[in-house]
Protein backbone atom coordinates (compact mmCIF):
# COMPACT_ATOMS: atom_id res chain seq x y z
CA UNK A 1 0.00 0.00 0.00
CA UNK A 2 3.05 2.13 0.77
CA UNK A 3 4.44 1.48 -2.32
CA UNK A 4 1.47 2.62 -4.13
CA UNK A 5 0.82 5.77 -2.38
CA UNK A 6 4.87 6.87 -3.25
CA UNK A 7 4.13 5.97 -7.27
CA UNK A 8 1.12 7.90 -7.29
CA UNK A 9 3.16 11.41 -4.82
CA UNK A 10 6.00 10.67 -7.54
CA UNK A 11 3.47 10.78 -11.06
CA UNK A 12 1.67 13.72 -9.40
CA UNK A 13 5.20 15.46 -9.10
CA UNK A 14 5.62 14.62 -12.44
CA UNK A 15 2.67 15.78 -13.55
CA UNK A 16 3.29 18.69 -10.95
CA UNK A 17 6.54 19.55 -13.33
CA UNK A 18 4.92 19.40 -16.82
CA UNK A 19 1.95 21.41 -15.94
CA UNK A 20 4.52 23.82 -14.19
CA UNK A 21 6.48 23.59 -17.62
CA UNK A 22 3.69 24.74 -19.43
CA UNK A 23 2.80 27.42 -17.08
CA UNK A 24 5.94 28.89 -18.07
CA UNK A 25 5.30 28.77 -21.53
CA UNK A 26 1.59 30.13 -21.21
CA UNK A 27 3.06 33.35 -19.17
CA UNK A 28 6.52 33.84 -21.82
CA UNK A 29 2.89 33.54 -24.49
CA UNK A 30 0.99 35.64 -21.97
CA UNK A 31 3.83 38.68 -21.99
CA UNK A 32 4.71 38.92 -25.32
CA UNK A 33 0.83 39.65 -26.24
CA UNK A 34 1.29 42.24 -22.75
CA UNK A 35 3.73 43.77 -24.61
CA UNK A 36 2.77 44.58 -28.29
CA UNK A 37 -0.80 45.69 -26.77
CA UNK A 38 0.95 48.55 -25.50
CA UNK A 39 4.07 50.61 -24.43
CA UNK A 40 5.59 48.66 -21.51
CA UNK A 41 8.80 49.65 -22.67
CA UNK A 42 9.53 51.15 -18.66
CA UNK A 43 7.28 48.13 -16.74
CA UNK A 44 8.71 45.27 -19.00
CA UNK A 45 11.58 44.08 -16.60
CA UNK A 46 8.72 43.17 -14.25
CA UNK A 47 7.44 40.56 -16.72
CA UNK A 48 10.85 39.08 -16.48
CA UNK A 49 10.45 38.34 -12.38
CA UNK A 50 7.51 35.42 -12.69
CA UNK A 51 9.18 33.88 -15.41
CA UNK A 52 12.28 33.62 -12.88
CA UNK A 53 10.17 32.04 -10.05
CA UNK A 54 8.20 29.90 -12.60
CA UNK A 55 11.27 28.17 -14.11
CA UNK A 56 12.59 28.12 -10.41
CA UNK A 57 9.35 25.95 -9.26
CA UNK A 58 10.05 24.01 -12.42
CA UNK A 59 13.67 22.79 -11.20
CA UNK A 60 12.40 22.03 -7.86
CA UNK A 61 9.97 20.12 -9.24
CA UNK A 62 12.41 18.27 -11.12
CA UNK A 63 14.71 17.81 -8.04
CA UNK A 64 12.36 16.52 -5.71
CA UNK A 65 10.64 14.06 -8.23
CA UNK A 66 14.40 12.60 -9.02
CA UNK A 67 16.34 12.87 -5.87
CA UNK A 68 13.92 13.26 -3.49
CA UNK A 69 11.16 10.28 -2.56
CA UNK A 70 8.07 12.24 -2.18
CA UNK A 71 4.74 11.20 0.20
CA UNK A 72 1.35 12.05 -0.88
CA UNK A 73 1.28 15.64 1.29
CA UNK A 74 4.33 17.03 -0.89
CA UNK A 75 2.98 15.52 -4.06
CA UNK A 76 -0.50 16.86 -3.33
CA UNK A 77 1.34 20.35 -2.90
CA UNK A 78 3.29 20.19 -5.95
CA UNK A 79 0.42 19.28 -8.02
CA UNK A 80 -2.04 21.65 -6.42
CA UNK A 81 0.49 24.36 -6.99
CA UNK A 82 1.00 23.98 -10.62
CA UNK A 83 -3.06 23.74 -10.93
CA UNK A 84 -3.05 27.07 -8.91
CA UNK A 85 -0.48 28.84 -11.04
CA UNK A 86 -2.60 27.35 -14.45
CA UNK A 87 -5.97 28.60 -13.16
CA UNK A 88 -4.63 31.94 -11.88
CA UNK A 89 -2.60 31.78 -15.06
CA UNK A 90 -5.89 31.51 -17.13
CA UNK A 91 -7.90 33.99 -15.08
CA UNK A 92 -5.29 37.00 -15.63
CA UNK A 93 -4.95 35.77 -19.85
CA UNK A 94 -8.98 35.98 -20.00
CA UNK A 95 -9.25 39.28 -18.06
CA UNK A 96 -6.43 40.80 -19.87
CA UNK A 97 -8.61 40.28 -22.91
CA UNK A 98 -11.91 41.06 -21.87
CA UNK A 99 -10.14 44.31 -21.30
CA UNK A 100 -8.40 44.45 -24.33
CA UNK A 101 -11.82 43.90 -26.03
CA UNK A 102 -13.78 46.57 -23.95
CA UNK A 103 -11.21 48.68 -24.84
CA UNK A 104 -11.39 48.44 -28.86
CA UNK A 105 -15.29 48.19 -28.50
CA UNK A 106 -15.06 51.55 -26.27
CA UNK A 107 -12.49 53.05 -29.15
CA UNK A 108 -14.63 51.76 -31.90
CA UNK A 109 -17.55 53.24 -30.10
CA UNK A 110 -15.43 56.45 -29.72
CA UNK A 111 -14.51 56.49 -33.35
CA UNK A 112 -17.99 56.01 -34.51
CA UNK A 113 -19.04 58.90 -32.59
CA UNK A 114 -17.03 61.23 -33.94
CA UNK A 115 -17.94 59.99 -37.47
CA UNK A 116 -21.43 60.53 -36.98
CA UNK A 117 -20.85 63.73 -35.42
CA UNK A 118 -18.41 64.86 -38.50
CA UNK A 119 -20.61 63.79 -40.66
CA UNK A 120 -23.62 65.89 -38.79
CA UNK A 121 -21.50 68.75 -39.38
CA UNK A 122 -20.66 68.43 -42.90
CA UNK A 123 -24.57 67.60 -43.98
CA UNK A 124 -25.13 70.97 -41.40
CA UNK A 125 -22.24 72.80 -43.47
CA UNK A 126 -23.05 71.55 -46.63
CA UNK A 127 -27.03 72.29 -46.12
CA UNK A 128 -25.83 75.90 -45.79
CA UNK A 129 -23.50 76.07 -48.41
CA UNK A 130 -25.32 74.74 -50.93
CA UNK A 131 -28.55 76.84 -49.77
CA UNK A 132 -26.58 80.08 -50.22
CA UNK A 133 -25.83 79.63 -54.03
CA UNK A 134 -28.99 77.64 -54.73
CA UNK A 135 -30.89 80.22 -53.25
CA UNK A 136 -28.96 83.27 -55.49
CA UNK A 137 -29.86 80.86 -58.44
CA UNK A 138 -33.22 80.91 -58.07
CA UNK A 139 -33.74 84.59 -56.82
CA UNK A 140 -31.91 86.22 -59.42
CA UNK A 141 -33.26 83.94 -62.32
CA UNK A 142 -36.82 84.27 -60.90
CA UNK A 143 -36.48 88.59 -60.88
CA UNK A 144 -34.21 88.04 -64.65
CA UNK A 145 -37.74 86.24 -65.99
CA UNK A 146 -39.37 89.31 -64.94
CA UNK A 147 -40.63 91.57 -67.64
CA UNK A 148 -39.78 95.26 -66.54
CA UNK A 149 -36.36 94.32 -66.04
CA UNK A 150 -34.13 96.23 -68.18
CA UNK A 151 -31.08 94.06 -70.55
CA UNK A 152 -28.39 95.89 -68.36
CA UNK A 153 -29.98 94.56 -65.16
CA UNK A 154 -31.18 91.06 -66.19
CA UNK A 155 -27.28 90.89 -67.37
CA UNK A 156 -26.54 91.65 -64.06
CA UNK A 157 -28.47 89.15 -62.85
CA UNK A 158 -27.32 86.16 -64.74
CA UNK A 159 -24.04 86.86 -64.31
CA UNK A 160 -24.71 86.57 -60.88
CA UNK A 161 -26.60 83.45 -61.03
CA UNK A 162 -23.15 82.40 -63.20
CA UNK A 163 -21.12 82.72 -59.79
CA UNK A 164 -23.74 80.95 -57.58
CA UNK A 165 -23.57 78.05 -60.34
CA UNK A 166 -19.54 78.14 -60.31
CA UNK A 167 -19.56 78.69 -55.87
CA UNK A 168 -22.09 75.29 -55.78
CA UNK A 169 -19.79 73.45 -58.34
CA UNK A 170 -16.93 73.62 -56.62
CA UNK A 171 -18.25 72.41 -53.13
CA UNK A 172 -19.38 69.50 -55.01
CA UNK A 173 -16.11 69.37 -56.61
CA UNK A 174 -14.15 69.77 -53.24
CA UNK A 175 -16.36 66.63 -51.75
CA UNK A 176 -15.62 64.54 -54.89
CA UNK A 177 -11.71 65.06 -54.47
CA UNK A 178 -11.68 64.82 -51.03
CA UNK A 179 -13.45 61.27 -51.23
CA UNK A 180 -11.02 60.30 -53.92
CA UNK A 181 -8.09 61.24 -51.93
CA UNK A 182 -9.36 59.52 -48.75
CA UNK A 183 -10.06 56.30 -51.15
CA UNK A 184 -6.74 56.44 -52.37
CA UNK A 185 -7.63 56.99 -55.98
CA UNK A 186 -5.84 60.03 -56.67
CA UNK A 187 -2.90 59.86 -58.86
CA UNK A 188 -0.29 62.98 -59.66
CA UNK A 189 1.33 63.13 -63.30
CA UNK A 190 4.59 63.54 -64.35
CA UNK A 191 4.74 66.08 -66.80
CA UNK A 192 7.09 69.20 -67.86
CA UNK A 193 5.16 72.16 -66.66
CA UNK A 194 6.23 76.10 -66.90
CA UNK A 195 6.38 77.00 -62.55
CA UNK A 196 5.64 81.01 -63.41
CA UNK A 197 2.70 79.78 -66.24
CA UNK A 198 1.17 78.01 -63.22
CA UNK A 199 1.73 81.06 -61.03
CA UNK A 200 0.61 83.28 -63.88
CA UNK A 201 -2.97 81.11 -64.67
CA UNK A 202 -3.83 80.88 -61.28
CA UNK A 203 -3.48 84.70 -60.26
CA UNK A 204 -5.71 84.84 -63.09
CA UNK A 205 -8.13 82.70 -61.76
CA UNK A 206 -8.66 85.09 -58.04
CA UNK A 207 -7.66 88.31 -60.08
CA UNK A 208 -11.37 89.09 -60.22
CA UNK A 209 -12.21 88.30 -56.59
CA UNK A 210 -9.61 90.24 -55.18
CA UNK A 211 -10.56 93.28 -57.37
CA UNK A 212 -14.18 92.91 -56.20
CA UNK A 213 -12.94 93.28 -52.64
CA UNK A 214 -10.42 96.18 -53.83
CA UNK A 215 -7.53 94.02 -51.99
CA UNK A 216 -3.93 94.68 -52.98
CA UNK A 217 -2.87 91.64 -54.83
CA UNK A 218 0.69 91.03 -55.49
CA UNK A 219 2.06 88.30 -57.50
CA UNK A 220 6.20 87.85 -57.45
CA UNK A 221 7.30 85.24 -59.19
CA UNK A 222 11.15 86.84 -59.78
CA UNK A 223 12.77 84.83 -57.72
CA UNK A 224 12.79 81.39 -60.40
CA UNK A 225 15.93 81.03 -61.76
CA UNK A 226 14.69 77.51 -63.49
CA UNK A 227 11.31 77.64 -64.70
CA UNK A 228 10.84 74.29 -66.23
CA UNK A 229 10.16 71.45 -63.34
CA UNK A 230 8.23 68.17 -63.80
CA UNK A 231 5.26 68.20 -61.43
CA UNK A 232 1.33 67.55 -61.76
CA UNK A 233 0.31 70.93 -63.46
CA UNK A 234 -3.23 70.76 -62.40
CA UNK A 235 -3.30 69.25 -59.02
CA UNK A 236 -0.57 71.89 -58.04
CA UNK A 237 -2.33 74.71 -59.41
CA UNK A 238 -5.62 73.65 -57.61
CA UNK A 239 -3.63 73.18 -53.83
CA UNK A 240 -2.53 76.75 -54.75
CA UNK A 241 -5.82 78.18 -55.61
CA UNK A 242 -7.18 77.06 -52.33
CA UNK A 243 -4.70 78.98 -50.51
CA UNK A 244 -5.61 82.52 -52.55
CA UNK A 245 -9.54 81.67 -52.88
CA UNK A 246 -9.17 81.54 -48.53
CA UNK A 247 -6.91 84.35 -48.86
CA UNK A 248 -9.36 86.66 -50.73
CA UNK A 249 -12.39 85.20 -48.33
CA UNK A 250 -10.80 85.97 -45.28
CA UNK A 251 -9.21 89.51 -45.68
CA UNK A 252 -11.13 92.11 -45.57
CA UNK A 253 -12.47 94.98 -48.37
CA UNK A 254 -9.18 96.87 -49.08
CA UNK A 255 -6.63 94.43 -47.81
CA UNK A 256 -3.57 93.02 -48.55
CA UNK A 257 -2.64 89.36 -50.37
CA UNK A 258 1.05 88.51 -51.47
CA UNK A 259 1.32 85.69 -54.00
CA UNK A 260 5.10 84.77 -54.02
CA UNK A 261 7.10 82.02 -55.95
CA UNK A 262 10.64 81.58 -55.10
CA UNK A 263 13.93 79.30 -55.73
CA UNK A 264 15.71 78.31 -52.97
CA UNK A 265 18.43 75.86 -54.31
CA UNK A 266 18.97 73.86 -57.39
CA UNK A 267 21.29 71.14 -58.73
CA UNK A 268 21.40 69.65 -62.17
CA UNK A 269 18.31 66.94 -61.20
CA UNK A 270 16.02 69.41 -59.01
CA UNK A 271 15.42 73.04 -57.23
CA UNK A 272 13.73 73.93 -54.08
CA UNK A 273 10.85 76.35 -54.41
CA UNK A 274 8.67 78.35 -51.57
CA UNK A 275 5.21 79.00 -52.10
CA UNK A 276 3.97 81.43 -49.82
CA UNK A 277 0.35 83.13 -49.68
CA UNK A 278 0.04 85.71 -46.99
CA UNK A 279 -2.89 88.46 -45.82
CA UNK A 280 -3.63 90.57 -43.63
CA UNK A 281 -6.96 89.06 -42.65
CA UNK A 282 -8.84 88.24 -40.03
CA UNK A 283 -6.36 85.51 -39.10
CA UNK A 284 -6.79 82.38 -36.77
CA UNK A 285 -6.43 81.07 -33.20
CA UNK A 286 -3.77 79.18 -31.78
CA UNK A 287 -5.92 76.12 -31.05
CA UNK A 288 -7.93 75.90 -34.38
CA UNK A 289 -4.42 76.03 -36.31
CA UNK A 290 -3.75 72.59 -34.81
CA UNK A 291 -6.55 71.12 -36.46
CA UNK A 292 -6.54 73.21 -39.58
CA UNK A 293 -5.70 70.35 -42.31
CA UNK A 294 -8.44 67.99 -41.04
CA UNK A 295 -11.55 68.07 -43.23
CA UNK A 296 -14.56 69.71 -42.50
CA UNK A 297 -12.51 72.30 -40.11
CA UNK A 298 -13.69 75.81 -39.65
CA UNK A 299 -13.34 78.39 -37.06
CA UNK A 300 -16.38 79.22 -35.64
CA UNK A 301 -16.84 82.99 -35.45
CA UNK A 302 -19.66 85.45 -36.48
CA UNK A 303 -17.12 86.21 -39.11
CA UNK A 304 -16.64 82.91 -40.86
CA UNK A 305 -20.57 81.82 -40.34
CA UNK A 306 -20.60 84.66 -43.08
CA UNK A 307 -18.57 83.37 -45.49
CA UNK A 308 -19.22 80.03 -47.65
CA UNK A 309 -17.21 76.77 -47.33
CA UNK A 310 -17.67 73.50 -45.85
CA UNK A 311 -13.60 73.00 -44.45
CA UNK A 312 -12.10 70.97 -47.36
CA UNK A 313 -10.13 72.98 -49.13
CA UNK A 314 -7.14 73.11 -46.90
CA UNK A 315 -7.17 69.67 -46.38
CA UNK A 316 -7.26 68.67 -50.24
CA UNK A 317 -4.43 71.16 -50.43
CA UNK A 318 -2.32 69.64 -47.28
CA UNK A 319 -2.88 65.77 -49.28
CA UNK A 320 -1.47 67.42 -52.67
CA UNK A 321 1.68 68.69 -51.06
CA UNK A 322 2.09 65.56 -48.90
CA UNK A 323 1.69 63.37 -52.19
CA UNK A 324 3.99 65.61 -53.87
CA UNK A 325 6.41 64.77 -50.68
CA UNK A 326 6.39 68.68 -50.25
CA UNK A 327 5.52 70.35 -46.76
CA UNK A 328 3.09 73.11 -45.43
CA UNK A 329 3.59 75.28 -42.38
CA UNK A 330 0.91 77.91 -41.30
CA UNK A 331 1.61 80.87 -39.40
CA UNK A 332 -1.03 83.13 -38.29
CA UNK A 333 -2.47 85.65 -35.54
CA UNK A 334 -5.76 86.01 -34.81
CA UNK A 335 -7.18 89.94 -36.19
CA UNK A 336 -3.53 90.29 -38.16
CA UNK A 337 -3.91 87.65 -40.84
CA UNK A 338 -2.36 84.42 -41.71
CA UNK A 339 0.61 83.05 -44.02
CA UNK A 340 1.27 79.52 -45.48
CA UNK A 341 4.03 78.32 -46.99
CA UNK A 342 4.64 75.31 -49.03
CA UNK A 343 7.89 73.73 -49.55
CA UNK A 344 8.95 71.58 -52.65
CA UNK A 345 11.39 69.79 -54.29
CA UNK A 346 11.00 69.37 -58.04
CA UNK A 347 12.34 67.72 -60.80
CA UNK A 348 13.92 69.74 -63.51
CA UNK A 349 12.76 69.57 -67.30
CA UNK A 350 15.46 67.76 -69.23
CA UNK A 351 13.24 69.42 -72.55
CA UNK A 352 10.67 71.71 -73.36
CA UNK A 353 7.09 69.81 -74.71
CA UNK A 354 6.44 70.91 -78.36
CA UNK A 355 3.24 72.60 -78.47
CA UNK A 356 1.03 71.19 -81.17
CA UNK A 357 -0.73 73.73 -83.37
CA UNK A 358 -4.54 73.75 -84.19
CA UNK A 359 -5.18 73.60 -88.09
CA UNK A 360 -8.09 76.08 -88.84
CA UNK A 361 -11.30 74.23 -88.92
CA UNK A 362 -14.68 75.68 -90.55
CA UNK A 363 -17.45 74.65 -88.29
CA UNK A 364 -20.30 74.90 -90.81
CA UNK A 365 -18.90 71.85 -92.30
CA UNK A 366 -18.89 69.92 -89.18
CA UNK A 367 -22.13 67.75 -88.26
CA UNK A 368 -22.02 66.55 -84.59
CA UNK A 369 -24.31 64.03 -82.94
CA UNK A 370 -25.30 64.65 -79.76
CA UNK A 371 -26.40 61.58 -77.60
CA UNK A 372 -28.22 62.60 -74.77
CA UNK A 373 -30.75 62.15 -72.12
CA UNK A 374 -31.59 65.38 -70.61
CA UNK A 375 -33.01 67.98 -72.35
CA UNK A 376 -31.53 71.12 -70.57
CA UNK A 377 -28.13 69.84 -71.17
CA UNK A 378 -28.73 69.06 -74.86
CA UNK A 379 -30.31 72.33 -74.91
CA UNK A 380 -27.50 74.13 -74.01
CA UNK A 381 -24.56 72.11 -75.61
CA UNK A 382 -26.72 72.47 -79.26
CA UNK A 383 -27.06 76.43 -78.66
CA UNK A 384 -23.64 76.64 -78.04
CA UNK A 385 -22.57 74.84 -81.23
CA UNK A 386 -25.17 75.81 -83.31
CA UNK A 387 -23.97 79.63 -82.18
CA UNK A 388 -20.28 78.43 -83.20
CA UNK A 389 -21.76 77.28 -86.87
CA UNK A 390 -21.72 73.37 -86.23
CA UNK A 391 -24.33 71.43 -87.43
CA UNK A 392 -26.39 69.33 -84.88
CA UNK A 393 -27.95 66.32 -84.25
CA UNK A 394 -29.70 64.41 -81.44
CA UNK A 395 -30.80 61.43 -80.11
CA UNK A 396 -31.38 60.43 -76.77
CA UNK A 397 -30.06 57.26 -75.71
CA UNK A 398 -26.76 54.84 -77.07
CA UNK A 399 -28.83 52.56 -79.04
CA UNK A 400 -30.65 55.13 -80.99
CA UNK A 401 -27.04 56.24 -81.88
CA UNK A 402 -26.01 53.22 -83.14
CA UNK A 403 -29.00 53.49 -85.66
CA UNK A 404 -28.18 56.86 -87.08
CA UNK A 405 -24.87 56.16 -87.06
CA UNK A 406 -25.17 52.65 -89.21
CA UNK A 407 -28.11 54.07 -90.92
CA UNK A 408 -26.40 57.33 -92.24
CA UNK A 409 -24.08 57.19 -95.36
CA UNK A 410 -19.93 56.96 -94.79
CA UNK A 411 -18.70 60.29 -93.45
CA UNK A 412 -21.90 62.21 -92.36
CA UNK A 413 -21.53 62.75 -88.96
CA UNK A 414 -17.75 64.02 -88.36
CA UNK A 415 -17.94 63.49 -84.50
CA UNK A 416 -19.89 62.23 -81.86
CA UNK A 417 -20.64 63.77 -78.15
CA UNK A 418 -21.36 60.92 -76.39
CA UNK A 419 -23.30 60.90 -72.49
CA UNK A 420 -22.35 58.14 -70.21
CA UNK A 421 -25.21 57.67 -68.17
CA UNK A 422 -28.31 56.92 -70.54
CA UNK A 423 -31.39 54.68 -70.27
CA UNK A 424 -31.55 51.39 -72.74
CA UNK A 425 -27.73 51.74 -73.94
CA UNK A 426 -25.04 53.66 -71.84
CA UNK A 427 -22.86 55.35 -73.69
CA UNK A 428 -19.66 53.34 -72.97
CA UNK A 429 -21.55 50.42 -74.27
CA UNK A 430 -22.74 52.10 -77.39
CA UNK A 431 -19.33 53.57 -77.85
CA UNK A 432 -17.72 49.43 -78.38
CA UNK A 433 -20.35 48.80 -80.67
CA UNK A 434 -19.62 51.32 -83.19
CA UNK A 435 -15.63 51.11 -82.58
CA UNK A 436 -16.79 46.98 -83.70
CA UNK A 437 -19.24 48.24 -86.80
CA UNK A 438 -17.75 46.39 -90.27
CA UNK A 439 -17.83 49.62 -92.03
CA UNK A 440 -14.42 51.40 -91.23
CA UNK A 441 -15.14 55.20 -91.66
CA UNK A 442 -18.20 54.71 -89.46
CA UNK A 443 -16.42 52.61 -86.44
CA UNK A 444 -13.50 55.43 -86.70
CA UNK A 445 -16.23 58.40 -85.93
CA UNK A 446 -14.55 60.43 -83.19
CA UNK A 447 -16.22 60.37 -80.02
CA UNK A 448 -16.22 62.96 -76.90
CA UNK A 449 -17.32 61.42 -73.62
CA UNK A 450 -19.40 64.06 -71.74
CA UNK A 451 -20.33 62.86 -68.00
CA UNK A 452 -20.20 64.58 -64.68
CA UNK A 453 -17.62 62.23 -63.50
CA UNK A 454 -14.66 63.83 -62.77
CA UNK A 455 -11.96 60.89 -61.17
CA UNK A 456 -9.43 59.52 -63.20
CA UNK A 457 -10.96 56.52 -63.07
CA UNK A 458 -13.65 57.23 -65.41
CA UNK A 459 -11.92 59.07 -67.57
CA UNK A 460 -9.87 56.10 -68.00
CA UNK A 461 -12.73 53.58 -68.58
CA UNK A 462 -14.11 56.04 -71.31
CA UNK A 463 -10.69 56.18 -73.02
CA UNK A 464 -10.69 52.64 -72.80
CA UNK A 465 -14.36 51.76 -73.83
CA UNK A 466 -12.43 53.84 -77.43
CA UNK A 467 -13.45 57.43 -76.94
CA UNK A 468 -11.06 59.94 -78.28
CA UNK A 469 -11.64 63.12 -75.47
CA UNK A 470 -13.61 63.33 -72.10
CA UNK A 471 -15.56 66.87 -71.01
CA UNK A 472 -16.67 67.02 -67.38
CA UNK A 473 -20.73 68.64 -66.54
CA UNK A 474 -21.61 70.75 -66.37
CA UNK A 475 -19.88 71.84 -69.63
CA UNK A 476 -17.59 74.48 -69.73
CA UNK A 477 -18.28 76.10 -73.76
CA UNK A 478 -14.67 77.02 -74.00
CA UNK A 479 -13.18 73.00 -72.25
CA UNK A 480 -15.79 71.82 -75.11
CA UNK A 481 -14.90 73.70 -78.29
CA UNK A 482 -10.84 73.30 -77.04
CA UNK A 483 -11.70 69.63 -76.74
CA UNK A 484 -13.39 69.12 -80.17
CA UNK A 485 -10.14 71.31 -82.17
CA UNK A 486 -7.98 68.85 -80.51
CA UNK A 487 -9.83 65.53 -81.23
CA UNK A 488 -10.31 66.63 -85.00
CA UNK A 489 -6.84 67.63 -85.38
CA UNK A 490 -5.40 64.38 -83.85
Amino acid sequence: MAEKINVIASLMVYLGAILMAYNVYSYVKYARWISEKGNWEKEKNLYYIPIILLIVFLIGYIIVGIIMKPNIVIGIILFGGSIFVAVMMYISNHTARKIQENEELQASYTAAKRASEAKSQFMSNMTHDIRTPLNAIMGYTKIAMQEDVSCEDRRSYLEKVQTSAEQLLSIVDDVLVMNRIENGRIELKSENASLRKIVNDTADLVYTQMKEKDIEFIVKADEIQNDEVVCDRNHLSRAIMNLLSNACKYTQRSGKVLFEVKQTSADENKASYEIIVADNGIGMSEEFMERIFKPFERERSETVEKISGVGLGLSITKNIIDMMNGKIVVDSKKGEGSCFTIYLDLPLAKEKKEVKKNKNIDYSKIRILIVEDNEVNYEIASMFLSKHGFKIDHTDNGKNAIEKITSAKNGYYDLILMDIQMPVMDGLEATRRIRSLSERLKAKTPIIAMSGETSPESKEEAYEAGMNGYITKPVNPDEMLETIEEVLNA
